[in-house]
């Protein structure tokens, strides 16, 4: 193989694919870069099993050919070329020089054919996608997905659609986050993409109206995101029944500045830490928030107004996972709406529903 590319394209595209290659993996070629010289371009492969992102970059291909090159390795050495261009020559032993101006390395590759093949996505439904809108939707999810795999199904995302509506809902066991969008597709679909995946997807999507085409078979999905493929495997099992999660109704409604709230939470939890855990404690009334702490350094107190309508409340939660819903709210102002103090907090937008996160409350000891 012997092909010349720009430095630059070869530079976002190896850093790109390389997001989907193993760290540390049995099968030594799943920790490099697949390099396939065809054409008159160069194609990238990074892989782990579970997910794959692919490109397709121009290139001058003297000699086409492919070849297996360790990810960190290939990376760290076009990122250092001095020049504008780079050649990547391999010959028939595996020996590969990649060289640009005076800088020349010499290393060994692996066999292509100790790659794996990539899933192929059979019978497959199209659906099409505004960047934008699906860079939102999983954005503002992507905080409530389950980090642990107790129930390995809510480490991903559900996709739930039906009557030209998509739901994107993520759940963790403390918190809920559901985004809602009309989107150009009749039929009802339902799968779940795993949170690292999608964490990719929303690194390639850019903030354009331009449509996207997903690819939804049984098992895997593809995302063809400008000159990138991502190809993912879907989880299997039974996603909670997020429709019967949401509460409906509530004693209490509370409209108050995002920014403002966010401040103010963030002034009363700086006595809590990972060791020195305790909840923040709310208080509703008569349109004040008065918002208190207590752990082994010492207490804090803020208030803040509010608009407010209903019953005063008292209610317990955990900071982080309040700022967290916040920080991925729409809007300069934010709705809360509570049913006492041991049901979830629902945040909403002041209009419509875009979006619904949930907080689950920590129960107060009495001070």
């Amino acid at each position: 193989m012997k092909v010349i590319c720009e430095k630059q394209r070869l530079v976002d595209a190896a850093a790109n694919v390389s997001r989907a290659v193993s760290a540390k993996n049995t099968l030594a070629a799943l920790e490099g870069v697949l390099l396939r010289a065809h054409g008159n371009c160069l194609s990238l492969t990074g892989y782990d099993l579970e997910l794959a992102i692919s490109t397709d970059i121009p290139a001058e291909v003297i000699e086409q050919g492919e070849i297996v090159l360790s990810a960190r390795l290939f990376l760290d050495m076009i990122r250092r070329m001095p020049s504008e261009e780079v050649s990547i020559h391999s010959d028939e032993k595996l020996l590969t020089i990649i060289k640009g101006q005076m800088t020349e390395y010499t290393i060994l590759g692996i066999p292509a054919s100790e790659y794996p093949e990539l899933p192929a996505v059979a019978q497959a439904e199209m659906l099409e996608l505004s960047q934008s809108v699906l860079k939102n939707m999983i954005t503002q999810t992507l905080f409530a997905i389950a980090i642990s795999d107790s129930k390995p199904v809510h480490t991903g995302s559900l996709f739930d659609i039906q009557d030209g509506e998509m739901n994107v809902v993520s759940v963790d066991g403390y918190r809920l986050a559901l985004r809602r969008e009309k989107i150009n597709y009749e039929k009802a679909l339902s799968f779940i993409v795993p949170g690292k995946s999608l964490s990719e997807v929303a690194k390639l999507l850019r903030d354009e109206e331009n449509e996207i085409e997903v690819n939804v078979s049984k098992r895997h999905i593809i995302f063809r995101i400008g000159n990138y493929h991502v190809v993912s495997r879907l989880l299997e099992g039974e996603f909670l029944d997020y429709k019967a999660a949401i509460p409906t109704g509530g004693q209490t409604s509370i409209r108050i500045s995002t920014r403002e709230f966010i401040s103010a939470i963030d002034r009363a939890a700086l006595l809590i830490s990972d060791n020195i855990k305790s909840p923040l404690r709310l208080r509703f009334e008569d349109g004040l928030i008065k918002i208190s702490c207590s752990t082994a350094i010492g207490k804090a107190y803020d208030e803040i107004g509010c608009s407010q309508s209903g019953d005063n409340v008292e209610i317990g939660f955990n900071s982080r996972y309040m700022l967290d819903a916040l920080k991925a709210s729409e809007g300069d102002e934010i709705q809360l709406v509570m049913n006492g103090p041991l049901s979830p907090i629902k945040l909403m937008p002041l209009e419509g529903d875009s979006f619904t996160f949930l907080v689950l409350p920590v129960r107060l000891k009495s001070e």
